[in-house]
């Protein structure tokens, strides 16, 4: 298949990066790993996927102006991480929007291109899943779960995966995503200290 005829090519990546990251005890996006804050290693990761544009969901904007995104607050507040994806889905300029966590410094380009591969008419959400359990800040979703997404924030049901029952869902599980990523350390999220000292493990090279 030629990239012109590739229907999965016009799709917008959103970085969230609007939580309150109490369990670190500073802004996560900013906490550095190997020298780069956790949100470049995030962007630089995620950059060459073929989106049509990215843009960033953070509630305190002065902090991000030197990435040069479109940024956006979001429209819910207070409805943690599915009203970050809520406001990402109405704010995209395109149908499909990948969704990233901006303490996720180990997402892995090749599975994220396999994953925009999978996007097709007949699926509302691409996700991954780690033992059974779909990683909804490492996804896709398409703006037809704007609906259902502000049915459970009205309802303030702000569990992320709640409304998936609802939904055409494609999940990818260990098998699917081993070939790029056997480790799943993609999915590894960095919330407190503790997690980025053995992120930072992860980096250090071997004997």
């Amino acid at each position: 298949m030629k990239a012109s005829d590739n229907p999965n090519e016009f799709f917008s990546r959103a970085i969230i990066a609007g939580g309150q990251s109490r369990r670190m005890g500073r802004d996560k996006a900013f906490v550095e790993l190997a020298g780069k804050p956790l949100i470049e290693h995030v962007i630089k990761r995620s950059a060459d996927l073929g989106q049509a544009e990215t843009i960033l969901v953070a509630n305190k904007p002065a902090q991000f102006t030197h990435l040069g995104l479109p940024m956006y607050r979001d429209i819910l507040p207070d409805k943690g991480s599915l009203g970050g994806i809520y406001t990402a889905l109405v704010q995209a300029q395109y149908p499909d929007v990948l969704v990233l966590a901006c303490d996720m410094p180990f997402v892995n380009t090749d599975l994220l291109r396999f994953m925009t591969a999978q996007i097709n008419d007949e699926t509302d959400i691409v996700v991954p899943t780690v033992d059974g359990y779909p990683q909804g800040l490492h996804a896709i979703y398409k703006k037809t779960c704007i609906e259902p997404i502000a049915e459970q924030l009205a309802a303030d049901r702000l569990k992320i995966i709640r409304f998936y029952e609802q939904m055409r869902v494609r999940y990818l599980d260990e098998s699917d995503y081993a070939a790029f990523d056997p480790r799943g350390r993609s999915f590894t999220n960095i919330n407190t200290p503790e997690e980025l000292a053995k992120a930072e493990c992860l980096l250090r090279p071997t004997d």
